[in-house]
């Protein structure tokens, strides 16, 4: 079986959890499965946001933003990437969706799934992203996670969080909770929720 199979068996089984509170703000985010002109093995693309942003500044991010009306949480996650990381997607490029997750913030993220088996090769906007990093399926597989068990005094820093060595340090949840069940369900075949797991203060601003 294909990756690429694999990958659309997997997410067409799993019965994913939608939100749908009319007080919350929509928005979408891209996992794209894909290889690069420099890297041949298929990895998934992670964007650190640029640092003049008025939010979330300088986080580890997934391709995404706010849905625009009328819009579908496909059509939002393609268009920020093609904003953010230069990415023209399709519909052909579409995998499936994952459950969808709420922030602090008040945000619903839909994650969409998508996949190319020809290499794309990402070119950042300055203005939103600062670097594009292609973190290896198999690095995301065997990525060690961090749940704590109790919520902290101080909590800043304290949520649930992956660490990724092409980035060289934890990322944390929303970001982190999303990889993370992208793992559970296409890598390893695991329905794992993850709408539980907390982020920590600074990923609410």
């Amino acid at each position: 079986m294909t990756l690429q199979a694999q990958i659309a068996e997997r997410l067409s089984t799993f019965e994913r959890v939608e939100r749908d509170e009319p007080n919350l703000t929509r928005a979408s985010v891209a996992i794209i499965v894909t290889a690069t002109a420099e890297q041949s093995e298929p990895g998934v693309l992670l964007t650190r946001r640029a640092a003049n942003l008025r939010r979330h500044a300088g986080q580890y991010a997934l391709p995404g933003g706010r849905m625009d009306a009328g819009e579908t949480p496909i059509e939002t996650a393609f268009r920020e990437c093609e904003e953010e990381i230069g990415l023209r997607l399709g519909e052909e490029h579409v995998a499936g969706l994952l459950d969808d997750f709420v922030t602090q913030s008040g945000f619903c993220i839909t994650p969409v799934v998508g996949f190319s088996a020809s290499p794309m090769t990402p070119i950042p906007d300055p203005g939103e992203v600062e670097k594009v990093f292609h973190i290896p399926l198999s690095e995301l597989e065997s990525a060690t996670t961090h749940l704590p068990e109790e919520a902290p005094a101080d909590g800043d820093r304290d949520g649930f969080s992956i660490m990724l060595p092409t980035v060289g340090h934890r990322i944390y949840a929303p970001t982190a909770a999303m990889l993370f069940q992208f793992r559970e369900v296409v890598l390893l075949n695991r329905h794992t929720r993850v709408a539980h797991l907390r982020q920590p203060q600074f990923a609410w601003r």
